[in-house]
């Protein structure tokens, strides 16, 4: 391997799928502001993600519909009357 190709701050980091609180260790140069105590009881710097591989529709085969703030049931009540 070719030396001084990597960055100096390659570290073991915590990636965190938010949206079902699914995390996995990985080997990272991510920036991150947090971090968290992982199973081993070492704390690692923590990247916090809206999607993974554990709720993607690709890899699951379910769609998964995350309404924020109402916004499914105000669509509904705005273009309602043109769904019927």
């Amino acid at each position: 391997m070719r030396k001084e190709i990597h960055p100096d701050d390659y570290r073991l980091v915590v990636f965190k799928d938010m949206s079902n609180d699914y995390a996995f260790l990985c080997p990272s140069c991510a920036p991150t502001k947090e971090s968290i105590k992982w199973e081993d009881g070492n704390d690692y710097p923590l990247v916090k993600l809206d999607i993974s591989h554990k709720s993607h529709p690709f890899f699951t085969g379910v769609a998964q519909f995350v309404d924020t703030a109402g916004r499914i049931d105000k669509f509904k009540n705005r273009h309602g009357r043109h769904m019927k």
